[in-house]
């Protein structure tokens, strides 16, 4: 998780803040973008999650974490940061995680899709000892022991972990996946950051860009 600096203050209404850094409106810290979601106001003025981050109107930013979605003073911190009423849908914690899980599915079809992506053991073993592969996605409720054989041999390879074998599967069109192999790139990298994300707003341990060391031979 990259190193948080405390700021006061909440943003405010006008441009949209430039480079790597925005400021959280509900504790007024400031992070990379990697960890915190984008939120724009609907016509309505309720708050709408921009996971692309391409949505019209201005950005109002949010760490990614499950106890700041729930916590009923968020309402307030957006309100002032907009500097006008902000409406917070109901359940905007598993809305976003249910969005969250969603984007990582369909970016795991379209790395199919497009010859970056390979499903099942073999197949990701494959890629492992080649060297082609840059990012592992094992099922969240995959056994340990299969998760060690497929990176034995390997080294500095991360994996993440933020689908059921049962979602990876849906995405990847199979009844059920545990072992994903993607190759270095963009595709790779918006995963490994939404897992990272999936896993603040679920409040679980770490997922995203968790490392896997393995001696070689």
């Amino acid at each position: 998780m990259p190193v948080l600096v405390e700021r006061e203050g909440y943003a405010l209404e006008g441009a949209e803040e430039i480079g790597p850094t925005r400021r959280c409106v509900a504790t007024g810290k400031r992070a990379e973008r990697e960890c915190m979601i984008r939120f724009v106001l609907g016509p309505d003025r309720a708050l709408v999650p921009d996971l692309v981050e391409r949505l019209p109107g201005r950005g109002f930013w949010l760490l990614a974490h499950g106890e700041l979605l729930d916590d009923p003073k968020v309402a307030r911190a957006f309100a002032r940061a907009a500097q006008g009423p902000v409406t917070v849908p109901a359940g905007l914690r598993e809305k976003v995680a249910q969005l969250l899980a969603r984007r990582i599915g369909e970016q795991l079809g379209l790395a199919r899709r497009a010859g970056q992506a390979v499903a099942g053991f073999v197949a990701a073993r494959e890629w492992v000892l080649a060297g082609r592969a840059g990012l592992i996605v094992e099922a969240s409720d995959g056994a340990p022991d299969g998760r060690r054989k497929l990176l034995s041999g390997s080294q500095h390879l991360a994996v993440v972990s933020p689908l059921t074998a049962a979602e990876l599967g849906a995405a990847l069109g199979r009844d059920h996946v545990v072992h994903v192999a993607l190759a270095p790139g963009r595709l790779a990298q918006t995963i490994a950051r939404d897992t990272q994300r999936l896993a603040g707003v679920r409040g679980a341990a770490q997922e995203g860009g968790e490392r896997e060391d393995r001696r070689s031979g």
